[in-house]
């Protein structure tokens, strides 16, 4: 295996787990949001308060995975940008490592 597909291996791997992270904050956050607005709901509507069990159920797992897919993708984002930038930084200090190879060091050295 050629070393750049390792790299390539490693990000994938990197950002599998990065938008799993935002996926389970995700879910947490907006699981306690919408909870709380279930709670809101049961002790000011009626209407709610009707709703059966598996109607509320529903409810909750639909803003804990709206939640879990918005978060993962935020985090999948934040993640391809750090990549990014560290790949320009590998590919300026290897221009500039060529310079230095190349012109050799400053002489104050």
């Amino acid at each position: 295996m050629r070393s750049h597909d390792a790299m390539q291996d490693e990000e994938v791997a990197g950002a599998a787990w990065e938008a799993t992270r935002g996926a389970v904050y995700g879910a947490v956050k907006w699981g306690a949001l919408t909870g709380i607005l279930g709670g809101i709901g049961y002790a000011t509507s009626p209407i709610y308060r009707g709703l059966t069990i598996q109607f509320k159920v529903y409810i909750q797992m639909s803003g804990m995975a709206f939640g879990s897919m918005i978060e993962a993708d935020h985090h999948i984002r934040q993640y391809e940008a750090r990549m990014r930038m560290q790949r320009r930084m590998d590919r300026d200090r290897a221009a500039w490592k060529r310079f230095e190879d190349e012109y050799g060091r400053d002489e104050d050295e």
